[in-house]
């Protein structure tokens, strides 16, 4: 199986939101205003989504790809789908 996810920016995509996690939690500890942590939880969030946005996008771009044009149509269909229902419970 090629590899089709480009790891290393999505390492370093994920450490990013690991600081940022970091700091959140030490925001509570430092008594740092709600409206401030809450703010920082929305970036993290949004963050994620867009680490699954690009996995979503190289699935499509290469798994679905692949699976047409071998002729796994309904397979490859249903596999996205699937990936597409669980990106969307982000």
């Amino acid at each position: 199986m090629k590899k089709v996810i480009d790891s290393a920016r999505l390492h370093k995509r994920l450490r990013v939101i690991l600081g940022h996690i970091k700091a959140i939690d030490k925001m509570l500890d430092d008594n740092i205003p709600c409206d401030n942590i809450l703010t920082h939880i929305n970036a993290v969030k949004k963050a994620v989504h867009k680490a699954g946005q690009a996995i979503l996008e190289r699935h499509l771009q290469n798994c679905v790809k692949d699976g047409i044009k071998h002729g796994n149509a309904d397979k490859t269909v249903a596999s996205f789908s699937k990936a597409i229902e669980q990106f969307s419970r982000l």
